[in-house]
């Protein structure tokens, strides 16, 4: 069965829809970020102050390639993932990619309120800090420079995006 990649923007979803997802198509849920922090044996967070971005998106892009097409397995990406070391072309290669495209002030009021629910020490996403004033420009701006590699996907979904609307949409495709 084909692999199913849910791209989007940080706090898009991808990690709470696509375990729901994984279980409704009795696939199994992968976070690349997980992945990347096992293998890494830090946070995101760790690894992007002490190694930095670049490192960062070359340890996503390995990542990625481990994921072997026909897996049924259902993939969170990270939110830059697809824009990085031509990571959307391996994505739509070896399975079915879906943009869950959340509205910018959407995406700061999860994170803000993730934040309060999960107090840290450190921003857990190291692009976006809830704590900033600037959250909503930042991420207004992090979307319009990934939109024109998220628009790439198989299937978008805009808005509140349930488990339900996404199995109709992807009945046509698996």
């Amino acid at each position: 069965m084909k692999n199913i990649y849910l791209i989007g923007m940080p706090s898009s979803g991808k990690s709470t829809l696509g375990k729901r997802l994984a279980r409704a198509l009795h696939y199994h849920f992968v976070d690349t970020d997980r992945l990347i922090i096992r293998e890494e044996g830090r946070s995101v967070a760790d690894i992007f102050a002490q190694k930095g971005e670049a490192y960062f998106r070359e340890a996503e892009a390995r990542v990625l390639r481990t994921i072997r097409p026909g897996g049924s397995l259902v993939i969170a990406t990270g939110g830059g993932m697809p824009c990085f070391h031509d990571n959307m072309a391996y994505i739509k290669a070896t399975g079915l990619s879906v943009f869950l495209d959340v509205a910018p002030e959407e995406l700061a009021q999860r994170m803000i309120t993730h934040a309060r629910q999960f107090p840290t020490t450190t921003p857990e996403r190291p692009l976006f800090d809830a704590d900033d004033q600037a959250l909503l420009d930042v991420l207004r701006q992090k979307q319009i420079q990934r939109l024109p590699v998220y628009q790439q996907a198989d299937i978008q979904m805009t808005g509140d995006i349930t488990e339900q609307d996404l199995l109709t949409l992807l009945g046509d495709w698996l």
